[in-house]
């Protein structure tokens, strides 16, 4: 079944607001997993505008605790790859890093990576990370992936790219949705032919979710921050969280390639 992460950035960035630890983001990263959510993901920049280090060692300690005792959950670290982010992979390993080509200065993760133009880089950066037994994940859009942007991908081989689903979920309503969606599933198909995993994220919501994972049923993983807080503020947290369970139950399969564990 697609794993669902609660990216819990816009719990920081309503902290970090006020000068207070309100939220606290790890009390509520708490209350998520005891609702029934299998991942966590965190997005911290070099600014701490919304994630901290000191966030990203809380959560690791509170993962590391609950995998102690409860059904195991996984720590993603999504970021740029950049000398810092690399020490940090090296201090906390996380169960998968999810690599982006946005720069410091971006307000949100909005491109995939040109595989082509950075294989030389990427292939030393996933190689480094996967000896720490960390597995990876490459951010990818599917509207700028070609023949050479294929070779790449396969030269670096990641153990998953992540399809950025921005495009998807503008489109999802329109009478373009069915040929927006057959993008995403053909590099989908792409990945999973060559063993790599396919998660998905950027705009996925409860209306939008659901499509997605029956047109691509071997995705992995959907990492879902913002539309998921935002549609809490009116619906609550707890029971969100169990409509997206839902829609992913509902959805469920089998995978049928190798994964990194």
């Amino acid at each position: 079944m697609c794993r669902l992460s609660v990216n819990v950035n816009k719990l920081a960035t309503l902290r970090n607001s006020r000068e207070k630890n309100l939220p606290d983001v790890a009390a509520l990263s708490l209350k998520i997993l005891n609702y029934g959510v299998r991942g966590l993901t965190v997005h911290p920049r070099p600014d701490g505008r919304h994630i901290r280090l000191t966030d990203v060692e809380q959560l690791h300690a509170l993962i590391a605790s609950w995998n102690q005792k409860q059904e195991p959950v996984e720590f993603n670290i999504e970021g740029y790859p950049s000398p810092d982010f690399v020490t940090m992979m090296k201090r906390f390993t996380p169960d998968q890093a999810t690599l982006v080509p946005d720069p410091p200065e971006a307000l949100t993760s909005n491109a995939g990576w040109d595989l082509a133009a950075n294989e030389t880089f990427l292939v030393k950066t996933v190689r480094q990370m996967q000896e720490l037994g960390i597995r990876v994940s490459l951010f990818v859009d599917p509207f700028e992936f070609n023949s050479a942007q294929q070779h790449s991908l396969l030269a670096i081989k990641p153990d998953r790219i992540e399809l950025y689903t921005e495009k998807y979920s503008d489109f999802y309503a329109s009478n373009e949705r069915s040929a927006v969606t057959a993008r995403y599933k053909t590099v989908a198909e792409v990945a999973r032919k060559h063993g790599i995993g396919v998660n998905a994220g950027h705009d996925l919501n409860q209306a939008n979710l659901a499509y997605l994972v029956q047109q691509i049923p071997w995705l992995d993983e959907a990492s879902i921050g913002h539309a998921l807080f935002c549609e809490a503020l009116e619906q609550g947290l707890e029971t969100t969280i169990g409509h997206y369970l839902t829609i992913l139950g509902s959805t469920s399969h089998d995978h049928s390639h190798t994964q990194r564990t």
